[in-house]
């Protein structure tokens, strides 16, 4: 420090100052420093801050040399310079002195400026401490701290890695996750390679980055001098701390990688369940060797990387047998019916995002039946997994017997919901059920929880049909609510009937109802062709990426060659439906313009509804109706209607003011013929009609 020289100016009354004797009590000492007269005044306990014996130090600040480096005298002088320049009051600074045994220790110094009434330093009061175990404890905390951070870098490898891996699905997601190159800045790494066990070999999964393949490991025996294939064979990591040391183990494949400046490496074998499945490598260019902490962080890694790996594996295979399961299920091929072309196409659930496939209960199916009618199905049962594939296929079987056996639209989903109530199983499932006349376009459709189809016309226009439904098939039989109410439409030629789930339908944000708008639109929009038009739907469907299946059948009636002889139509008629009555008698307009003469047809429907509402009235009960051509001698149109009382009808005399009686003398009247047939536990009552093919007027 700078000697200012002696005053002629005596010290001050209060000089030096009295230490405060708790800074003796802290190791401190104190000083005052006269700038009038130079003069610097240490306490005892300064002296020995400074290594100073008694009568070594002369007061003169420039004897403080001895003890303060010229370096550090300096930087003092012009911190002291400059606090009194800027009209500080108090300055502070650490600094280095030199002991008498010539090692130098860290000290600390405070100093508090006194100035006059003009504002010019006069005096500085302080204290001296030594800082060495203060600034040791900074410096150890210092390094703690970069332990700690590097402790918690190498930490967040594994949780950033294990949280990337969480959202793989698949074999090559896993590897996509650690390839990516923000994968590999999560390892820290310059370069990766992944290789799978297959049997007694290695086969090469992943490497990366681009151009870092080595020429003959694509795949390598277990028992090769390989990194890879020792940590895979000892089931223990192999660390290479040195390129030196990669040089001298591993030769032949060191000359491989010497231009991805490798300077340490760890190779990992993938352990699941004790078992190899495989081992990944993990190259360095900004580090040598691996501190116990690394080689735990990178173990922890490893079982990560394993575990996601198998994971991986497990769902592929459980995809396989499922997809398979789902294949068997679903009909391998689609018969060819005369009189329609059809589509049908199914796309299985996108979960997640993941391009994985997953499995469903989404079915199709279609079933021809006699008389040139066909059945279609589709149906969704609950859940995507293997139990929903299994329920489905056992749907769809019973379906197609149920339908096969002849039994009505209403018959067969009601006995379809019965024997899914009695699988014990805790999925239901919503179907719907539509048998097409394809010689008069008529279709009856059932509907169980699900969809109404839509109806595409000639002219491109699409349309949703609105059907009455019941409850899904399960539950229907859970809650003993069996009936089924039967809708009735009809195809013209080039019409075109759309059944589909809920999956081509429903996406988020939206209702129902407008995603059968927006359907209606694509169908409009869409080609003729109703191969094309599936095409295009499924394509909008996979472009959605939904996370529910996707079942779709198309049927389009065509004119050309619609079967024109035979025909069996069936209508279930619930007593108190009007409705149904009314569907009865659009059943009946329909087939007689395509199978017989129109001119009778007022009579045949008269007939029809007598017949229906004798049963619906005397028997409380409903009523099946049945309508078929009869081919012979003579073509005949023959009317059913089937009830469950054994009463037979008998004639009764109306009277003058009488409303009722006349039923039976009507259908005597109208029909060519008619009669009554036990049916088990009721009858059928039946009238014919003598009616002219078409093209014979």
């Amino acid at each position: 420090m700078a000697d200012r020289g002696a005053s002629a100016r005596s010290l001050p009354d209060d000089w030096p100052a009295h230490p405060d004797p708790i800074l003796a009590l802290n190791r401190m000492g104190s000083f005052d420093w006269d700038l009038d007269t130079g003069l610097y005044h240490m306490d005892a306990q300064a002296h020995e801050v400074f290594d100073f014996g008694p009568g070594e130090f002369d007061g003169r600040p420039d004897s403080l040399e001895l003890r303060i480096p010229v370096a550090e005298a300096h930087r003092l002088d012009a911190l002291v310079a400059q606090a009194m320049k800027d009209g500080s009051e108090n300055y502070g600074a650490y600094f280095r002195i030199r002991t008498r045994d010539g090692s130098l220790r860290w000290t600390h110094t405070q100093g508090y400026i006194r100035r006059d009434d003009t504002g010019r330093p006069r005096r500085i009061v302080g204290i001296v401490r030594d800082a060495t175990q203060e600034l040791g404890d900074v410096e150890a905390r210092r390094e703690q701290a970069a332990q700690d951070e590097a402790r918690r870098r190498q930490t967040n490898v594994v949780q950033l890695t294990t949280a990337a891996l969480a959202h793989a699905r698949t074999v090559d997601d896993v590897i996509d996750v650690l390839k990516d190159t923000q994968g590999l800045t999560h390892l820290g790494a310059a370069s990766i390679v992944v290789g799978l066990l297959e049997g007694d070999r290695i086969v090469l999964a992943a490497e990366g980055p681009q151009d870092s393949f080595v020429p003959g490991t694509r795949v390598t025996r277990v028992d090769e001098a390989y990194p890879m294939s020792e940590a895979v064979r000892s089931l223990s990591p192999r660390f290479v701390e040195s390129p030196e040391e990669f040089a001298e183990r591993y030769p032949g494949l060191w000359q491989h990688i010497i231009g991805l400046h490798i300077t340490s490496a760890a190779y990992l074998p993938l352990i699941a369940q004790a078992r190899p499945i495989g081992a990944v490598g993990l190259l360095y260019s900004d580090r040598r060797g691996f501190s116990p902490e690394d080689r735990n962080v990178l173990l922890a890694l490893g079982s990560s990387i394993a575990q996601s790996l198998q994971r991986a594996m497990l769902y592929e295979q459980e995809m396989d047998l499922a997809a398979g399961l789902q294949q068997a299920m679903l009909p391998r091929t689609i018969p060819s019916v005369p009189g329609c072309d059809v589509a049908v196409r199914y796309r299985a659930a996108t979960l997640g995002g993941a391009l994985a496939r997953d499995i469903g209960g989404d079915w199709y199916d279609l079933i021809p039946l006699p008389g040139g009618r066909v059945g279609a199905v589709i149906g969704d049962v609950q859940g995507h997994d293997t139990h929903a594939a299994a329920v489905m296929g056992q749907l769809r079987i019973v379906l197609r017997a149920y339908a096969a056996e002849g039994h009505t639209p209403a018959t067969v989903m009601a006995r379809a919901s019965v024997f899914l109530h009695e699988l014990d199983t805790d999925r239901f499932a919503t179907c719907l059920y539509a048998e097409a006349d394809l010689a008069t376009g008529v279709v009856q459709v059932v509907r169980a929880g699900h969809l109404d189809p839509l109806v595409r016309g000639g002219d491109g226009g699409c349309r949703r049909v609105a059907v009455e439904g019941g409850l899904p098939l399960g539950l229907s039989a859970e809650f003993g609510r069996l009936a089924y109410p039967v809708g009735t439409l009809e195809l013209d030629p080039g019409d075109t009937l759309l059944l589909c789930t809920d999956g081509l339908v429903e996406q988020p944000g939206t209702d129902l109802d407008d995603g059968m708008r927006v359907l209606a639109e694509l169908v409009e929009s869409g080609p003729a062709d109703v191969r094309a038009l599936a095409d295009r739907l499924i394509e909008v469907a996979e472009a959605r990426r939904g996370d529910d299946d996707v079942a779709l059948l198309l049927l389009r009636r065509r004119a050309e060659d619609a079967p024109r002889r035979g025909g069996r139509l069936q209508q279930h008629v619930a007593p108190g439906d009007p409705e149904a009555l009314t569907e009865a008698r659009h059943m009946i307009r329909a087939a007689l313009r395509t199978w017989g003469d129109e001119e009778r047809g007022d009579e045949i429907e008269l007939v029809a509804d007598e017949l229906i509402t004798n049963a619906l009235m005397h028997t409380e009960g409903s009523a099946i109706v049945t309508l078929r051509v009869l081919e012979g001698a003579d073509r005949r149109l023959r009317v059913e209607v089937e009830d469950s009382s054994s009463a037979l009808p008998r004639r009764r005399e109306a009277g003058e003011a009488g409303v009722s009686g006349r039923g039976l003398f009507l259908v005597e009247a109208l029909t060519d013929l008619w009669g009554v047939e036990a049916r088990g536990g009721g009858k059928c009552v039946w009238s014919e009609f003598v009616v002219h093919a078409p093209g014979d007027r």
